[in-house]
């Protein structure tokens, strides 16, 4: 039996669950189909969906077509849960983009086939709702054309637009040809040759469809079932099932984690090779947060149809949920790292301040957001000890609706929040260096630490690299600087995160243990753990302050459309929030915008939108690149940590002396 991992992804309320829902009935798994509005959907287990009507989390359901198992992952269509659907890409053979046919093209749509363009990744598109008042579909697809900018193939057109009676009528007609004999230069001298046969045009589409090269284009209704059967049909033939050796090295990736009703960590991970098998140790781990660790395998399950299922093993291809793995977090890959866990979608530009309600105890509050952070961990948490606050990063204020509500439903927490601001970061500005020896100076611990700071390319990361040997002392000194340097630079000289470098160890040593005759080893002057993880801070905050920093503000791409005589009103508030049109286009009576402005400005924008516009104008955002902070006063964010940047403070919360 061939597997196939499909992920259904959409903007919100396009109708990805409802179409989940008729996949599954279509494919007999359910008797009934479940309701969005009612909360009865399969895949929308948790209460707080069932009452909102969205998706929060993702999940796995499994469904059996004629020679191939689909395990088939709903996502969120919420820009505030993009992050669910990032760790949903990297374990995917397939996808089906899912589209209204009434609203059309929105943000999100346009942020998912980006990506999904990006990574490679066999996407089907089914334009949605074409039963409901306003549907479309000639407009939509050349809606799709322009915006998404993607080689699209139609399957055929739509009859009864509007109506309850709407259907899917399949024809492989002139445009399809077009479509893709643009990529296939056989098909292209057949056709002027005097015909295509059937078969060569649907070689030709399943070819270029399993390459990522074209996207088929289906029309339907998830509530009728319209077109859902030949959509199924693509399903099968046109998107390729997962590869895979069982007899290979073990590798996996790890999407998800919740916990069990006793607490316990559950991880969902896909294999990509080898065999997972119950009492199996194997080990886990992200490279990037040079953290990992060992487990062995208490029980495994496997999805199938509809549900999931004990088993003793599970092969290359399979979606399971594994016990045992106590320390595994989202991101982790299983055995040898499998496909690149790398960051597809922007980080979170917000944080917000949690606020304990009364009789709300704190340490439990941080132990939930502790919690809450394993299975989502681009959503931060920060801990200021000294002012005994508790800040996250989020995506937007319905995220942080939902996590309120988690908090008070699952953990029985009271909290509230303060006004959400804009997260920064701190890129250096130049090269910086500088070195503390062991036993000179002022330096309080017996290690040598040299480090030295240089700029990276954007979007690039921290890397850490040395320049010293690595047999010229213990790995373990080595391992507590790296791991203290990237925890430093979680609060750069602003303290913002400083990102985008990268810091190479130039100097180090040791004090080793040093034997004295009837005394044994003199454990007070040999160096430890602690010696580096102290010293460290001191000296990067000091290549830091050499190299500088510049504060760097989260810029969204704007795509702005409103009526074109309203162009007027429009420009001189754009300038005022620091939106920079880049270019101005017209279609109709219609004029359209699109440029760049701070994240921190989109909110006042919607604000002002319909008052400029009557009510006309369109706004789409997303993130697009961190920018210079211009102008004013440098924000700066409040420190959490023990202040390197003032010495003596420092080395007294550190060592309780100063060091003079």
């Amino acid at each position: 039996m061939h597997l196939l991992n499909l992920g259904i992804l959409a903007h919100v309320d396009a109708g990805k669950t409802s179409l989940t829902e008729r996949l599954l009935y279509t494919a007999g798994v359910i008797d009934e189909i479940g309701s969005v509005d009612a909360g009865s959907t399969t895949t929308d287990t948790l209460a707080l969906e069932r009452r909102r009507g969205i998706t929060i989390k993702s999940a796995v359901v499994s469904f059996p077509l004629a020679g191939v198992t689909v395990n088939l992952i709903d996502t969120p269509g919420h820009p505030d849960f993009i992050a669910e659907v990032e760790r949903v890409l990297g374990v995917l053979d397939g996808a089906v983009l899912v589209v209204s046919a009434v609203e059309g093209v929105q943000a999100q749509t346009r942020v998912l086939m980006r990506t999904l363009r990006r990574l490679g990744i066999p996407t089907l598109v089914f334009v949605n709702k074409i039963d409901r008042r306003g549907a479309r579909d000639a407009a939509v697809l050349r809606q799709m054309a322009q915006r998404l900018a993607v080689p699209l193939v139609p399957m055929g057109t739509a009859a009864g637009l509007g109506t309850r009676a709407a259907r899917f009528v399949p024809d492989l007609g002139p445009a399809a040809l077009e479509a893709l004999a643009d990529r296939d230069d056989d098909l292209l001298a057949a056709y002027l040759d005097g015909g295509v046969p059937e078969g060569r045009l649907r070689r030709s589409l399943t070819a270029q469809t399993r390459g990522a090269s074209v996207h088929p284009v289906y029309f339907g209704s998830a509530v009728t079932g319209a077109g859902v059967p030949e959509l199924i049909g693509g399903i099968e033939r046109l998107l390729p099932t997962a590869p895979g050796d069982p007899g290979g090295r073990l590798s996996g990736t790890v999407f998800k984690v919740e916990r069990g009703p006793a607490g316990e960590k559950v991880a969902y991970a896909r294999l990509f090779s080898g065999t997972l098998r119950v009492r199996d140790r194997i080990p886990f781990g992200d490279g990037r947060r040079g953290a990992g660790g060992e487990g062995r395998v208490t029980a495994l399950t496997v999805f199938d149809r509809g549900t999931d299922s004990r088993a003793d093993r599970a092969g290359p291809g399979r979606i399971v949920k594994v016990w045992g793995l106590g320390g595994v977090r989202t991101g982790d890959a299983l055995g040898a790292p499998g496909r690149s866990c790398e960051h597809h979608f922007a980080p979170p530009t917000l944080e917000t301040v949690v606020v304990p309600g009364p009789g709300t105890d704190r340490r439990s509050l941080h132990l939930a957001l502790t919690q809450l952070a394993e299975q989502d961990p681009l959503i931060g948490v920060r801990h200021d000890e000294r002012r005994g606050e508790t800040s996250v990063s989020l995506y937007g204020e319905v995220q942080k609706e939902v996590v309120q509500a988690t908090l008070a439903e699952e953990y029985g927490l009271d909290v509230a929040f303060r006004e959400t601001t804009t997260l920064c970061v701190e890129r250096p500005s130049g090269t910086g260096h500088a070195v503390e020896f062991n036993k000179k100076d002022a330096n309080p611990f017996l290690a040598t630490v040299g480090l030295r700071v240089d700029p990276a390319p954007p979007g690039s990361g921290v890397a850490f690299r040395r320049e010293v040997e690595l047999g010229s002392m213990p790995y373990a000194f080595f391992k507590a600087v790296e791991d203290t340097v990237r925890e430093t630079l979680g609060q750069g000289l602003h303290g913002w995160e400083v990102t985008d470098c990268t810091v190479t160890m130039t100097h180090c040593g040791y004090s080793p243990r040093q034997s004295h005759a009837h005394q044994g080893f003199d454990k007070s002057m040999s160096s430890t753990g602690h010696d580096f993880r102290g010293l460290t801070p001191l000296v990067l905050v000091e290549a830091l302050r050499q190299a500088g920093t510049l504060v760097h503000e989260p810029m969204h791409r704007f795509r702005l459309e409103a009526p074109a005589d309203t162009l007027g009103a429009l420009l001189p508030v754009l300038a005022r929030l620091g939106a920079v049109p880049e270019s101005t286009g017209t279609q109709a009576a219609a004029c359209v915008l699109e440029g760049t402005v701070p994240a921190a400005r989109v909110h006042g924008l919607e604000q002002r939108l319909p008052g400029l516009t009557r009510g006309e104008g369109e706004l789409e955002t997303a993130f697009d690149h961190y920018a210079p902070v211009t102008g004013g006063t440098v924000p700066r964010r409040p420190r959490t940590d023990h202040n390197p940047l003032n010495r003596k403070e420092y080395l007294l919360n550190v060592t309780r002396r100063t060091g003079e």
